[in-house]
């Protein structure tokens, strides 16, 4: 059978895994095709042109955290040019957008918690290519502050005001788009950590992600069960959408297991992506 994870991030964002690594964990699990879809940056899919195998399709992509209206969500962007001038530029505001969110943590664990980071973590988060919070949560963990990085966050770092530091959904569409790429929803009915929506809910939101023009839903996911599968992938064929499937594997960064694509781990075959067919 083969197979495909179309949501793989690298420690270009807030993976673990180098790009390298990620390609030997591709060989090993025997992929067919797989997209690195790192947060607000597209780095990663330059850097990992060199370690890439002749006989596995890659798809360069990222993940760009969008408010559309009143939906924040994240969009996938499949089969990117990383050189796309448009493109670029979005990824450097959003690396601004960024550091303003780390400053603003940083304060707030100085002045809530007393928890002042020394010059070695800081120069370390700022040379990151997409700094996220889960960065700053490994740093809490390695400095005994919480078992694990979910625990972290929730603690130290959930209540911090940032503001909005997502693009608007229409300029990640455009961004994406101009690119060569597909806008694709990704986790449509919630991501790691959230409750999941109620299909009145969802059809709610599909509505206003639709007029912001995009073409796909990630239907197969590490977190949905086989009903919520069911009910995304009737969904999509129903309203001309085309279907992805990811992981959202992160490395030792999260539990998600490499190529899972559903909660039960079941192996899904690459033809059941036709957003496969489109690039």
């Amino acid at each position: 059978m083969n197979r495909a994870d179309l949501h793989l991030h690298s420690n270009f964002s807030d993976g673990s895994d180098s790009v390298e690594t990620l390609v030997k964990q591709v060989e090993k699990h025997n992929l067919s095709a797989f997209a690195l879809t790192d947060h607000d940056t597209i780095a990663g899919c330059v850097e990992i042109q060199k370690y890439l195998p002749k006989d596995v399709k890659f798809i360069e992509g990222t993940e760009l955290t969008c408010l559309a209206d009143t939906v924040k969500c994240h969009i996938l962007g499949y089969n990117c040019n990383p050189t796309n001038e448009t493109l670029t530029k979005l990824i450097k505001k959003g690396k601004q957008l960024r550091r303003k969110k780390l400053d603003k943590r940083i304060q707030y664990l100085a002045d809530i918690w007393n928890v002042n980071l020394t010059q070695d973590e800081l120069d370390w988060l700022y040379s990151r290519n997409s700094v996220v919070k889960i960065h700053i949560g490994n740093i809490l963990v390695n400095r005994g502050l919480a078992d694990n990085n979910i625990d972290a966050m929730k603690k130290y770092l959930d209540d911090c005001p940032t503001g909005n530091t997502r693009f608007d959904g229409a300029e990640g569409i455009h961004g994406i788009e101009t690119s060569g790429g597909i806008p694709v929803w990704a986790h449509p009915l919630g991501g790691e950590g959230e409750e999941h929506l109620k299909p009145n809910e969802f059809y709610k939101k599909f509505e206003i992600m639709k007029t912001f023009g995009i073409k796909g839903l990630e239907c197969y996911y590490s977190r949905y069960s086989k009903d919520e599968i069911n009910f995304l992938v009737d969904f999509a064929k129903n309203n001309g959408m085309l279907i992805s499937g990811g992981s959202d594997y992160h490395g030792k960064n999260k539990t998600v297991k490499f190529g899972q694509l559903n909660t039960e781990n079941t192996e899904i075959p690459m033809e059941n992506l036709t957003i496969l067919s489109e690039i």
